[in-house]
């Protein structure tokens, strides 16, 4: 499937709505396969190509065309689209928890590791990964440490980052941001940034090794090795 930001000036007269097929209208660009092409006035709508058929289409509520199609239907949430020329109608239809049909929007104003996403005009709550909180100016989630305003990243991550560290200790090696091994989680470790906690998931299959605070290859890591095996 192949959706392009090109925009092509197709004879559209006679359309009757978004979704219908286009009659007395030229060929496709393309006569195989799957391919969108942004309106060239519009950005709540672009054209639909598929295998020759060509068919306008209306963006849902809240999205807007871009090419990306990262949501639904080949749009894009409308705070990630950049129109340029093409006009976006961007009159919300709310509904309870939703201003617009699709969305991403806090839980709360305070800091929260949760937040809402709205597909079709429900919500659905979601929960950041674990040591992140919701961001609402990147629409997403983001370290507390970077929300000093509303949040305290001491609290979300449960760990207080030490001004000093042992010298010679692992901890050191990483200085001037040190690391920690999480009891109990074989998955993840703590980074200080700026005297502030981070917690890190090794991700990859990895695990981390409590000795040399990297993550490593489960085998090379015996204790939490024979811990997943079980």
């Amino acid at each position: 499937m192949v959706a392009r930001v090109i925009v092509v000036s197709f004879a559209i007269f006679g359309i009757a709505s978004a979704g219908v097929f286009v009659q007395d209208a030229p060929q496709c660009p393309e006569q195989h396969g799957v391919q969108a092409y942004a309106h060239p006035e519009a950005c709540n709508i672009f054209f639909l190509c598929t295998n020759g058929t060509l068919t306008v289409e209306t963006c849902e509520n809240g999205l807007l065309f871009d090419g990306k199609g990262a949501v639904h239907n080949h749009c894009n949430y409308n705070w990630a689209v950049h129109c340029g020329e093409r006009k976006a109608d961007l009159t919300p239809i709310s509904t309870p928890g939703c201003e617009y049909q699709f969305g991403i929007y806090p839980d709360s104003h305070e800091c929260s590791t949760n937040y809402i996403k709205c597909a079709y005009g429900e919500p659905h709550p979601q929960a950041c990964e674990p040591g992140l909180v919701y961001d609402e100016k990147i629409h997403g989630c983001n370290w507390p440490d970077l929300l000093l305003e509303t949040c305290n990243p001491e609290a979300v991550v449960g760990f207080k980052c030490p001004t000093k560290v042992p010298s010679g200790s692992p901890a050191a090696r990483f200085w001037p941001y040190p690391r920690f091994a999480v009891p109990g989680d074989c998955h993840r470790l703590i980074t200080c940034v700026n005297g502030h906690p981070r917690l890190i998931t090794c991700g990859e299959g990895k695990v981390l090794d409590d000795k040399t605070l990297t993550c490593e290859e489960p085998e090379n890591v015996p204790q939490c090795y024979n811990s997943l095996r079980k």
